[in-house]
């Protein structure tokens, strides 16, 4: 026999779920609005911040595929925010920098939410932290199976 669950539990968690995706999505529209950035663009500058990168490097440190981070540096490019230039010693590897209206506006934008997130995540023990990341990683993958059915 199927277990229904619990229909209290069940509308609940979907409304919690609803109330995550509205705050990320009213959140990008405050840092669209304020900064004209998406938040990949601003987790990439932030990361170019900390000093010289490769595309490589970054994609890697912000989690996002190569090909993606290649499209937000040309974004960030264009409106003068980074400059990429060849590595001084070897010339085959490209490097990422902040150009100083890049540092200006990184300066007046908003810390990015995942970043406030981990702040108060960090307050947790960890047992409440592996409970919740256990919780999480099965959502994950119950959405996952969803979406491939």
């Amino acid at each position: 026999m199927l277990n229904t669950g619990n229909p209290v539990h069940e509308e609940s968690i979907l409304h919690s779920l609803r109330r995550i995706s509205r705050a990320i999505d009213l959140y990008s529209r405050h840092l669209a609005a304020r900064c004209n950035l998406t938040t990949p663009q601003l987790i990439c500058l932030r990361h170019i911040a900390s000093g010289p990168s490769s595309p490589g490097m970054i994609a890697s440190a912000v989690a996002l595929s190569p090909p993606t981070v290649t499209g937000i540096l040309d974004r960030l490019e264009a409106r003068g925010l980074v400059v990429r230039s060849r590595h001084p010693q070897d010339g085959r590897r490209l490097v990422v920098e902040l150009t100083d209206q890049g540092r200006k506006l990184l300066a007046e934008a908003p810390r990015p939410l995942q970043e406030r997130f981990a702040h108060s995540l960090a307050r947790l023990s960890q047992e409440e932290q592996q409970a919740m990341d256990e919780t999480l990683q099965r959502m994950v993958a119950m959405m996952e199976a969803e979406a491939e059915s």
